[in-house]
């Protein structure tokens, strides 16, 4: 299976052997037996292949982990029961006391506000290597390195093989959080970086009824993430949420390409409204970095669209959200419907003022997430909106 299509549908699947089922069945047990003293005894001690306990894993879950590793190209994957639980598994399972994480932003504000968070409560220094770049703020004490291939919400793009090749020369760890590009998009370790994230609830479950995230990378650190994240804080992912996201992973690559049209689309509209300051957008060739989205973004750009208002105001941003008919008001993104956000008051409320002035998330700014409607009706909404609201 060589195309991602297929491997959307196939990967970690196949129809079950006792009743020839061709949906994943949800196990729902907490419990496995292991039918002897000696096998189970090899099952924990990690020495044999088996389930113990739903805390630990599960059939539907390990299927669900089997996909994505294969999506990514990765050799191992766990799951969670969210993308924080995972962002959280990853920081506190391979870092310690005195370590320091550089991150590349602007980040997810619920990621910069936890890992600041975690920073301060277990002793880890948190630097944000944005302006000065990675080489310039790196000291002895870099353990790891945290980028959002397209940031959120600016719609910046970070080079991952430059990421990969600083970091790995002095022998930290790069984490990539790919949920807004999905391996549809970009394969961060194939750029050399050693783990990516996604909050799955996005775009790999695509239709907001469920809340997950995972891990993939080498097996030696998935061992040890799982070993941290579910062993002992226990942000297990259930069954019900891996069969959902099993099921929306089949049609990913398809809805990517909804998205992307629609993205483009949604974007090239706005870019001449003189309502409109400015729009950030990877496909457009007016993006500062549009050469290496085309070198680094397989497939398209990515369903997601932010904009500044000309009036860079709450009250502006407020006018135009709350004339939108079809972009439904709410965080999150990569469903089927197009939502719509004001960050600084959202998503982007967990971090200081003076962190957002210098992201650039400004009161005027406002995000979309392109869904898989028809692109003339996308646009249509946004114009009215823009007209109602006399911007």
């Amino acid at each position: 299976m060589t195309h991602i299509r297929t491997r959307a549908v196939h990967a970690g699947q196949q129809p079950d052997a006792a009743s020839g089922a061709i949906a994943t069945p949800i196990t729902q047990s907490t419990a496995f037996a292991y039918g002897s003293l000696e096998r189970g005894a090899a099952i924990f001690a990690g020495e044999a292949e088996g389930f113990r306990y739903g805390r630990y894993g599960n059939p539907t879950v390990a299927a669900l982990e089997a996909k994505m590793a294969n999506l990514e190209g990765a050799e191992a994957a766990v799951a969670f029961a969210s993308g924080t639980a995972a962002t959280a598994a990853v920081v506190l399972s391979l870092l310690a006391p005195g370590d320091e994480l550089l991150f590349l932003g602007p980040l997810y504000g619920g990621t910069e506000g936890l890992l600041r968070s975690m920073g301060e409560r277990w002793g880890l220094r948190v630097t944000d290597a944005t302006m000065i770049g990675l080489e310039a703020a790196w000291s002895p004490a870099t353990r790891m390195v945290w980028v959002e291939p397209l940031t959120n919400p600016s719609l910046r793009l970070h080079d991952l093989e430059a990421v990969a090749q600083i970091a790995s020369a002095r022998g930290a760890i790069t984490v990539a959080d790919n949920t807004f590009c999905t391996p549809c998009l970009v394969r961060p370790l194939a750029h050399g970086i050693d783990l990516v994230v996604h909050s799955m609830t996005k775009y790999l479950g695509g239709h907001g009824d469920a809340t997950g995230g995972v891990v993939a990378g080498d097996a030696a650190r998935i061992a040890q993430v799982r070993k941290t994240g579910l062993g002992h804080i226990g942000a297990s992912l259930a069954a019900q949420e891996s069969f959902l996201f099993l099921r929306g992973i089949k049609t990913l690559p398809l809805r990517m390409e909804a998205h992307c049209d629609g993205a483009l689309a949604v974007a090239q509209f706005l870019e001449h409204q003189s309502a409109v300051r400015s729009v950030f957008y990877p496909g457009l060739a007016s993006h500062p970095q549009h050469t290496l989205a085309k070198r680094q973004m397989q497939g398209g750009f990515g369903g997601m669209v932010t904009f500044e208002l000309a009036r860079a105001e709450r009250a502006a941003a407020a006018d135009v959200l709350d004339a939108l008919q079809l972009f439904a008001q709410a965080v999150s993104l990569g469903d089927v419907d197009s939502l719509a956000c004001h960050p600084a008051s959202t998503t982007h409320s967990f971090v200081s003022p003076e962190v957002r002035a210098i992201a650039g998330v400004g009161e005027g700014m406002i995000r979309l997430s392109v869904g898989i409607e028809h692109p003339d009706d996308l646009v249509a909404d946004l114009a009215q909106a823009l007209a109602r609201a006399g911007n």
